[in-house]
């Protein structure tokens, strides 16, 4: 439970997250309507991504299929000790990064600062950029914090 607090914590001071019940027991974080992941009371922490970025976790071995819904692009890490943690927060950020691209003023900038903030590789940077919008938005989640 420790854990899943400890996660709560830094993921909803994020901007644009709400924190909400989740329908299996523990908490879900949404940017707006879209759920960027969930953590169960026991450390397990389950998160959507599309299938590019799914396949390229469970290829590097940065996270687990899915137990209930292996063949989507749900992923899920188990939270076992307090190193541990900051494995989960890196899952978290990059699915909340395809969110709060959509939203800032400098989404090349926003981009570029995220993923040397998140230490991407180029695979990882490749399978995001699609997310950076062509135009700039009046709306921006900026600063973001870590």
């Amino acid at each position: 439970m420790k854990y899943a607090n400890a996660l709560e914590d830094v993921v909803s001071a994020w901007s644009r997250i709400s924190v909400h019940p989740h329908r299996f027991g523990g908490r879900e974080f949404l940017f707006g309507a879209a759920e960027v992941g969930h953590v169960h009371t026991n450390g397990m922490v389950d998160i959507p991504f599309t299938r590019p970025v799914h396949d390229a976790l469970l290829e590097e071995g940065l996270a687990e299929q899915h137990r209930w819904v292996p063949y989507s692009g749900w992923i899920t890490f188990r939270i076992r000790s307090e190193r541990d943690i900051a494995h989960a927060l890196w899952l978290m950020r990059l699915s909340y990064l395809r969110y709060a691209l959509k939203e800032a003023i400098d989404p090349r900038r926003l981009f570029e600062q995220e993923s040397e903030e998140l230490r991407l590789s180029a695979r990882f940077k490749s399978l995001l950029e699609p997310f950076v919008p062509k135009s700039a938005r009046a709306v921006s989640v900026e600063p973001l914090p870590a």
